[in-house]
């Protein structure tokens, strides 16, 4: 019998396979969040429209990649932990970003979209057919 291929943007089914492209997401956030807290408030308000773009296609990718909602929490988390370092102040007094209200904007969007995408009601994919309920 021949083994069909994986289908494109199927989730990984080894252990640590998994633990790799939770690794790699967790890095893309941390480099989604260093890119976004720069571009945001350069190009306001576009810049900030990107960023976010970037941050949605992220948590979303994420969740399809791995085909788990994790996929999506593992980046949000390191997105938000290097959003918050970034905002904190240094002995000397001045901080890395002003309190500006895009980066606010970029802060609150960009949690919030990492929330809707690991809390999607249904997983991209799953298998479930849309339909009434109870036959």
């Amino acid at each position: 019998m021949r083994s069909t291929p994986p289908a494109p943007g199927a989730a990984p089914t080894s252990t640590p396979v998994r633990a790799v492209s939770y690794a790699v997401l967790a890095l893309l956030g941390i480099a989604v969040a260093a890119a976004g807290s720069l571009v945001q408030d350069g190009w306001f308000p576009f810049g900030l429209l990107l960023a976010l773009a970037g941050c949605v296609g992220l948590f979303y990718g994420g969740t399809v990649l791995t085909g788990t909602r994790a996929g999506a929490w593992v980046p949000s988390g390191a997105w938000l932990f290097t959003v918050l370092a970034l905002t904190m102040s240094r002995p000397e007094g001045d901080a890395v970003f002003p309190a500006t209200i895009g980066f606010y904007l970029f802060l609150l969007l960009g949690a919030m979209s990492g929330v809707m995408c690991a809390t999607l009601p249904r997983l991209p994919g799953d298998g479930g057919t849309p339909g009434r309920l109870g036959g």
